[in-house]
């Protein structure tokens, strides 16, 4: 259920993005995350991790404001 929910915020911010990951939000995003220095970013399992957790909580937002 974690896992589903996660997907479909991600999805909705890729829509509401057009998938342009290389955009403002999405570099924004990243650097927010991880830094700039993609050298000190945590491995690629760490960062999808952060990415669920992150797509978890938008989902959460999304559903305290539908109240």
């Amino acid at each position: 259920m974690r896992l589903l929910r996660a997907v479909i915020a991600l999805a909705r911010l890729g829509i509401a993005t057009r998938f342009r990951l290389g955009g403002a939000y999405w570099s924004w995003r990243r650097e927010t995350a991880f830094g700039r220095d993609a050298s000190r970013w945590p491995s690629a399992a760490h960062r999808r991790e952060a990415m669920i957790e992150y797509a978890e909580w938008v989902a959460q937002m999304r559903s305290l404001i539908q109240r």
